[in-house]
């Protein structure tokens, strides 16, 4: 076996015969072993803790705290509300038609107008009516003037027939021609009264107080009584009502405070159940359910002075039943639902949080009353119980809604 070695610029060979180097073979296994030893000590443990050494065996890190919003429940009053679903329906909507054949002259109205009870919306031509009444009442002083002439006669007659200067049956036919002209004169007067009345129908005026719809027939059309379209269509708005529904397992409790004499308030809200668009009280309940859906209806007065609510408009009814007063009451946020129920996170003394079971009462607008679990002055988290767990450590950010709100 040769060896080159080299040291600065002189090389030169050794040589070593093989038997000397079988004959020294433990050194070359010593040495593979000790730097065996030397790269196992360089080498970091694996003992599951970081390199250094600075975690002892059998601690684990801090839990970090949860950043919360937290309120106070507190005593307040909570209202059992029925809702159900119902649209707009007026007390009082008139199509206006014609009673009398003519030409439409004028239209007084605008599309959209408020009206009151009685104003003048439309005029027919009323000539041809006032040329009948020309005629009723000619004819009227014609027939007054042949009865009172009649009536001379019949006393003329009475007094021959006493003194048998003429036959009998001449003074009853002459009683009889007076009645006859009576008759005829008290039909004139009906003709009389009848053209007076056309001239009033000519006249069109509203039946009702409220909203006109768009105009259906311009000036100028001939108009009959008997066209079924009409001239416009007048809604009264104020007051206005709503008829919704409830199941017929809410009738006996809505009849039980009719019965008592109680006004129950009725609140109308939009589509999405949002906004409140107006308040009113129920006036009534149908006499019987609608045996294909189970449900009653009901109709609900509103003064609807602000026009907020329009005909046929789809609303959300809420009929308030009854009141429950000094009850606990929570944000409806704080509310958790799991397989086992419902529950809360209650935040305990320590900064940390726990879990409540609690039994729901009614709800109202964003508020929630317990009946069982919580008691007035408990803290529970409305915001950030998505990252919480039993025991863990939270932080207060501030105050959550509602907990600065007095009770009700």
């Amino acid at each position: 076996m040769t060896f080159k070695k080299r040291t600065g610029k002189i090389e030169f060979e050794e040589r070593i015969p093989a038997k000397d180097w079988l004959r020294h073979w433990w050194i070359w296994v010593l040495a593979v072993i000790l730097l065996g030893l030397v790269a196992y000590g360089l080498l970091p443990k694996s003992s599951g803790q970081p390199a250094g050494g600075a975690a002892k065996s059998g601690s684990s890190p801090p839990q970090p705290s949860v950043p919360v919003t937290a309120v106070a429940a507190k005593t307040g009053n909570i209202g059992i509300y029925l809702t159900g679903l119902g649209s707009v329906t007026p007390i009082h909507t008139v199509t206006v038609k014609t009673r009398v054949d003519g030409e439409l002259t004028k239209v007084f109205y605008k599309e959209g107008q408020i009206v009151n009870k009685g104003a003048l919306l439309a005029e027919i031509d009323p000539r041809p009516y006032q040329a009948q009444l020309t005629q009723a009442q000619g004819q009227m002083i014609r027939d007054e003037a042949l009865l009172r002439n009649a009536r001379v006669d019949q006393e003329r007659y009475r007094v021959l027939s006493g003194q048998d200067s003429i036959a009998e049956q001449q003074y009853a036919t002459q009683k009889s021609l007076v009645r006859q002209l009576e008759g005829t004169v008290k039909f004139d007067q009906g003709q009389i009264d009848n053209a007076k009345l056309q001239m009033t129908y000519s006249r069109i005026t509203a039946p009702v107080s409220g909203r006109l719809g768009l105009r259906i027939v311009d000036p100028g059309n001939i108009v009959h009584a008997t066209d079924t379209t009409g001239l416009c269509v007048i809604t009264q708005l104020e007051p206005i009502t709503v008829i919704f529904t409830l199941p017929e397992d809410s009738l006996p409790s809505v009849l039980e405070k009719l019965r008592a004499g109680a006004q129950l308030a009725v609140d109308a809200y939009n589509r999405e159940q949002t906004k409140k668009i107006a308040s009113g009280s129920l006036l009534t309940t149908d006499n019987q359910i609608d045996p294909n859906s189970g449900t009653v209806r009901l109709r609900a007065n509103f003064p609807n002075k602000d026009h907020a609510l329009f005909p046929n408009q789809f609303v959300n009814a809420r009929l308030l039943l009854d009141t429950r007063r000094g009850v606990t009451v929570v944000p409806t946020a704080a509310i958790q639902r799991s397989p086992q129920g419902t529950f809360v996170y209650l935040v305990k003394a320590d900064q940390t949080v726990t879990v409540r079971q609690v039994k729901l009462g009614p709800s109202e607008a964003d508020e929630t009353s317990i009946d069982e679990g919580l008691a007035p002055g408990d803290r529970v988290v409305v915001e950030g119980a998505e990252r919480l767990r039993e025991g863990s450590k939270v932080e207060l950010k501030g105050s959550g809604p509602g907990k600065s709100g007095k009770a009700k």
